[in-house]
C-alpha cells in the first residue's frame, strides 16, 4: 500500500517538476532574446569585424590578421593611447580609491545629520557625464575658470589645464574624483559591517586609532577595496565622455585614450573592422588585469571565513 501511494506521487512530481522548468525557462527567456541580439551577438560579430576590412557601409573583405598587424606597426597613435590610458587609469584609481576610503571614513560617523552629508557625496555620481563635462570646462577655464581665480587669491598662477599637454590628463584625472560617491557607498557598507567586538579588543590590547584602522580596518575591509579597485580599473579604461567633450584627445595626443580611439577609428575614419580589432585589444588588456589583480589578491586580502 505504502509502495503504491509513492509510485503515485514521484509522477506528480515529476510533473511539477517540469512545469516549473517551463515556467522558469519562458521567463528568462526575453532576457536571453535580449543579450544574444544586444550583447552576445556583436560581440561575436565584432570578432568577425576584427579580420575585415569592413569601413561600416561597403562590403566585408577578410584579411585575416592583419588589423592587429597593422596596430603594432603602422598605427603610431597606438602606443601613445595604451600609454595615456594606463596613466589615467593608474593614477584616477590609486586617487579615487584612497579618497573614496577617506570619505567613507568620515562618512561613518554618529552625527546628526550624516545622511544628509552621505545623500550629497553621492549623487554627483549620478549626474549626467556631459553635463559634469561641461561644468569642469568651465572651471578648468585657465582664464575665467573657478579653479585658477581661486589659486591666485593665495598669489599662485594657474596652469592652462585643458589648453596644456601637460596639465590636460591631470586635469581628467581630478575631475574623475568627483564621482567617488558610488565606491564610498560600498565602503561605507563594508566599514559598518566590521564587527565592534574586533575594535573593542584592539583597544583592550592598548592600540590607539591608527593601530586600529591599520590591523582591523584595514584587514576586515580588504574584500571591499579589492571589489572597488576591480570595478574602478575596469571603468577607468573605458573613460569615453570626459575626454570626447572636453579634450577630443588633444592638445595634440596628450588626452587620447583607447576608447575614444577606437571610436574615431569607427566613425570618423570609416575603420570599422579595425576599430573592432582595438576593441579585441581592449578587452584582452581589461581581463589580463583583472587576472593579475586576482591572482595578487589572495596575498593581501583578508576573508573571515578562511
Amino acid at each position: 500500500m505504502t509502495h503504491a501511494l509513492s509510485t503515485s506521487k514521484k509522477p506528480k512530481l515529476s510533473r511539477l517538476r517540469r512545469r516549473e522548468e517551463r515556467e522558469f525557462y519562458l521567463s528568462i527567456l526575453p532576457w536571453i532574446i535580449g543579450f544574444l541580439l544586444f550583447t552576445g551577438g556583436p560581440i561575436v560579430a565584432s570578432m568577425f569585424f576584427s579580420l575585415t576590412d569592413w569601413t561600416g557601409l561597403t562590403t566585408r573583405n577578410f584579411i585575416g590578421f592583419q588589423n592587429y598587424i597593422a596596430m603594432f606597426t603602422t598605427d603610431k597613435q597606438f602606443l601613445t593611447v595604451v600609454l595615456n590610458t594606463f596613466y589615467y587609469s593608474i593614477a584616477s584609481v590609486i586617487l579615487g580609491t584612497i579618497g573614496s576610503i577617506l570619505v567613507a571614513l568620515l562618512m561613518n560617523q554618529k552625527v546628526p545629520g550624516i545622511n544628509i552629508f552621505r545623500t550629497i557625496y553621492y549623487l554627483p555620481s549620478v549626474t549626467s557625464g556631459v553635463a559634469i563635462a561641461i561644468m569642469f570646462m568651465w572651471l578648468f577655464n585657465p582664464q575665467l575658470g573657478l579653479i585658477n581665480y581661486a589659486l591666485s587669491l593665495i598669489g599662485i598662477q594657474g596652469p592652462l589645464w585643458l589648453a596644456s599637454s601637460q596639465w590636460a590628463m591631470p586635469a581628467l584625472i581630478l575631475m574623475s574624483l568627483w564621482g567617488i560617491g558610488a565606491n564610498m557607498i560600498v565602503l561605507l557598507a563594508g566599514l559598518q559591517g566590521i564587527p565592534d567586538h574586533l575594535y573593542e579588543a584592539a583597544r583592550i590590547d592598548g592600540a590607539n586609532k591608527v593601530q586600529e584602522f591599520l590591523n582591523v580596518t584595514i584587514p576586515m575591509l580588504s574584500p571591499v577595496i579589492f571589489y572597488v579597485m576591480v570595478i574602478s580599473i575596469i571603468g577607468s579604461f573605458q573613460i569615453f565622455d570626459n575626454v570626447y567633450v572636453m579634450t577630443r584627445g588633444g592638445p595634440g595626443d596628450a588626452t587620447r585614450v583607447l576608447v575614444y580611439h577606437l571610436y574615431q577609428n569607427a566613425f570618423e575614419y570609416q575603420k570599422m573592422g579595425y576599430s573592432s580589432s582595438l576593441a579585441w585589444i581592449l578587452f584582452l588588456i581589461i581581463m589580463g588585469l583583472t587576472f593579475l589583480q586576482f591572482r595578487f589578491g589572495r596575498s593581501w586580502v583578508y576573508y573571515e571565513t578562511e
